[in-house]
Formats: C-alpha cells, sequence, structure tokens
C-alpha cells in the first residue's frame, strides 16, 4: 500500500475527501502546506496525500509502473483507509494520474466529482520525451551522482556543476535519506523512468472529449510554462471542461502564486 499523509483541519471530521497528488521525482509532503490551507478554509474537506510509487516510501508496490498501475494504487489505498474519494487534485505527472483515475472510475460506472490537472498538457507530448522534459535531463544527472553522498549539500553542489539551479538542487536535498555509507535517493530512478515512458504515451483526450463525460474537469495552465502547444490548448471546448491560466506563475504553480492557485482549488 502507498505511503500517505492524511490532512484535515484540528478537531474537523470530513465529509467530502479528495486526492492530492505531487509529480515526478516528488512526495506527498511537497504539497502538504497547500493541503492544510485548504483543509483551513474548507473543514469539511478531507485530502489524503499518497507518496506514488517509487517515490517517498512507496515502494515493493505491486502492479505496473504506469499510469493505470497508479490509479490502481489509489483505489487500494482508498480501501485500505475506509473513504470514498471523488475529486482528484494533482500537478504535473500527478495531473496525469487525476486525469487517468476520472477516466478509470467512470468507466466503471463510479462517481466521480472533479478533477483538476495542474500544468499538465492531458495528451501526448509532441516532442519526444527525452527532447521535451527537464526532468527527463535531471534523471540522467541523478544517475551521474556518485551515490551515496557524503552530506546532503553534496546534490546541490554537483547539479550546479551540471548546470542546474540551486533551486532544484535544494529540492532535491528532501529526495535524500540515510543509507548505508551516506546519502541515498527515496525514489527508485528505474521504477521514475519506467512511468514517465507510460506518462509520455497516455492520452487523456479520448475521456475529456466524450460527450458522455459527467465529471467537471479543470485544467490549470501555469503562464510562463513552456509546456502547452497552441494545438493542445484549441481543444479545450465543450461541457464540463475548464481551461484556468495562472499568467504569474511558472510550472510550479503552488511556489509561484500559492494564493492564485489557492483561490482557484476553493472551487473544487
Amino acid at each position: 500500500m502507498l505511503h500517505h499523509v492524511v490532512q484535515t483541519a484540528p478537531g474537523a471530521a470530513p465529509t467530502r475527501w479528495m486526492w492530492l497528488l505531487h509529480g515526478i521525482l516528488g512526495t506527498g509532503p511537497n504539497l502538504r502546506t497547500v493541503a492544510r490551507r485548504l483543509c483551513a478554509a474548507r473543514p469539511d474537506w478531507g485530502l489524503l496525500l499518497p507518496d506514488l510509487r517509487h517515490h517517498g516510501d512507496s515502494h515493493d508496490v505491486d502492479g505496473d509502473d504506469t499510469i493505470a498501475g497508479c490509479v490502481a494504487d489509489l483505489d487500494t489505498l482508498a480501501a485500505a483507509v475506509g473513504v470514498e474519494v471523488r475529486t482528484a487534485i494533482g500537478h504535473s505527472f500527478g495531473g496525469k494520474v487525476a486525469l487517468a483515475w476520472g477516466a478509470a472510475h467512470e468507466a466503471r460506472g463510479v462517481p466521480v466529482d472533479a478533477v483538476w490537472a495542474l500544468d499538465v498538457p492531458p495528451g501526448r507530448p509532441e516532442l519526444p520525451l527525452a527532447l521535451q522534459s527537464e526532468v527527463v535531463a535531471v534523471v540522467a544527472a541523478l544517475r551521474e551522482l556518485p551515490m551515496p553522498l557524503p552530506r546532503r549539500e553534496s546534490v546541490v553542489e554537483l547539479l550546479a556543476a551540471r548546470g542546474f539551479s540551486a533551486m532544484l538542487g535544494q529540492w532535491m536535498t528532501t529526495n535524500l535519506r540515510h543509507g548505508d555509507g551516506g546519502f541515498v535517493w527515496r525514489f527508485d530512478l528505474d521504477g521514475v523512468e519506467r512511468l514517465l515512458r507510460d506518462y509520455a504515451v497516455t492520452d487523456l483526450w479520448p475521456w475529456l472529449a466524450s460527450p458522455d463525460r459527467r465529471a467537471e474537469v479543470h485544467v490549470v495552465r501555469a503562464g510562463r510554462s513552456d509546456r502547452w502547444s497552441d494545438a493542445e490548448l484549441a481543444r479545450f471546448t465543450g461541457p464540463r471542461l475548464h481551461l484556468h491560466t495562472m499568467e504569474r506563475a511558472g510550472h510550479w504553480v503552488h511556489v509561484d502564486d500559492p494564493d492564485a492557485l489557492h483561490a482557484l482549488l476553493l472551487q473544487a
């Protein structure tokens, strides 16, 4: 079962549960500030923040290393926690998992209230994954690092020497844990690469364009993100499909403009 955090307002008894899903190379706690703020504003909400498979403390999880496998993991977790989840919010890779979760549930006749996908185009990337994603470049760089590392700060220095920002390096230190001989990664790079390959070929537009879709779908585009093509943006037509733009934000919408994101997600 996935490792997870349950977020509620202090003393609250939520009547509505939601997923809050991190992106690739992240963990559930990356979005805990977002979750705390939402629950403080809406004490009737409860949020589940899992570490997706091969991330954080979610290892040795059965099933396929695919978007569909991630959806199955969520269903297993919800059953174990004993709650009914009818809304999913996800950032980047987690946003595509959220969309796939909505599509899979509706295909089985399971009610879905809403899905929010944060800065993730629902279709297949127009460019090969290796050319269009900084994440792929980061994964390649991580494979070159001499693990284990003697101290957390080493990853900042080593990534900076490979042309990556100090902010990225500092974020990557949150993915380190003590291991034999020093610090090692909390994620499994082989599993992460398998997930990325499936992400690149997973297309959720058939569900989004279906006249039978009942869930409200909200896709949030970061105004300073380079992940969106004109062709992808032109597809956002039809009922119960909403495109929002956070003009001041880059891909890390929850960091770049947390107030605007909070205001949007309160509509969930």
